[in-house]
């Protein structure tokens, strides 16, 4: 049973709640593998974690029936990043994948120049 949306703030909340040991963070081997492809380190992704800022509304995945969120901001190296997660229970966050920017733009771009 998947939580409700909650308000932005709120999702911040907990992710940080979370983050600080009042609950898990568990990851899959999906985002492990999108930090490999983005060139990214877990340090770089629990920067962002802990600093960035979530500024869009939550979007409901249509397998899992769970919220997804998207918390952004930059890398210590100034790359930035935007972490796809969602809640399994209230002190449980689950981080689903990472990009940059510029590698999401860069994806677009290519597309564009297949067809």
């Amino acid at each position: 049973m998947s939580l409700g949306a909650l308000k932005l703030a709120e999702a911040l909340d907990l992710l940080h709640r979370c983050l600080s040991g009042q609950g898990s963070v568990q990851w899959g081997s999906h985002f492990k593998k999108a930090l490999e492809d983005e060139r990214l380190t877990f340090p770089d992704a629990w920067h962002v974690l802990r600093t960035g800022r979530i500024y869009e509304a939550p979007e409901r995945d249509i397998k899992t029936g769970d919220w997804k969120y998207r918390v952004e901001g930059n890398a210590p190296d100034g790359v930035w990043l935007v972490i796809v997660f969602c809640f399994k229970e209230l002190d449980r966050t689950f981080l689903i994948t990472v990009f940059s920017v510029e590698a999401r733009r860069r994806g677009r771009d290519e597309k564009r120049n297949v067809r």
